[in-house]
């Protein structure tokens, strides 16, 4: 990996822990919250491939880990933000490397979206919440899923989804020009 890539991925993964200080909170519950550190991981992606936006979600997680620590003392919601930003960038990136447009990559947004929601649902179902539950020592019905973290990933993705967007529209010509990955 040359210097230059080694430093803009460092400087993504910062700038998505800075990103990801800043909660918006959400109506449906006071641990879900909207951040757009996501952001510089779909950077990541259309500058330097699939493995640079994994290594900016993983560097900006362990970042907050190390920083604040966890509620349980198990990183459990760090790993599921990791998992989220992976199912959200990974799809949109591969829609977009086959079509490199505004439309190409707005397509992939929905995708990534659309991934984010179903994937982090049946994850939150099976292992995500059982896990924080158990740890947390507190109840929530499986309805929680369909009724709270279905809902707030739609709403996760389509916020990145436009605000990703309208910075898109006026980077896309240095992104195309700076692309490592051809």
């Amino acid at each position: 990996m040359k210097l230059k890539t080694f430093v803009s991925i460092a400087l993504l993964s910062s700038l998505a822990y800075v990103l990801m200080l800043i909660k918006i909170p959400t109506p449906f519950s006071n641990f879900l919250t909207v951040d757009f550190s996501d952001i510089p991981a779909l950077v990541a992606a259309v500058l330097f491939g699939p493995m640079a936006a994994i290594i900016v979600e993983v560097i900006k997680n362990l970042l907050d880990y190390f920083t604040w620590g966890s509620e349980s003392g198990i990183p459990i919601g760090h790993l599921a933000n990791i998992l989220s930003g992976i199912f959200f960038v990974l799809p949109t990136y591969f829609v977009y490397r086959h079509n490199k447009t505004k439309k190409g990559m707005t397509i992939g947004l929905i995708v990534g979206t659309v991934s984010l929601a179903i994937l982090m649902s049946i994850l939150n179902y099976f292992v995500i919440l059982p896990a924080y539950l158990a740890l947390m020592h507190f109840e929530l019905p499986k309805a929680y899923v369909i009724s709270a973290v279905l809902p707030f990933n739609i709403v996760k993705g389509l916020a990145v989804t436009i605000l990703f967007m309208l910075l898109f529209i006026r980077l896309q010509k240095w992104l195309e020009k700076n692309t490592l990955v051809k």
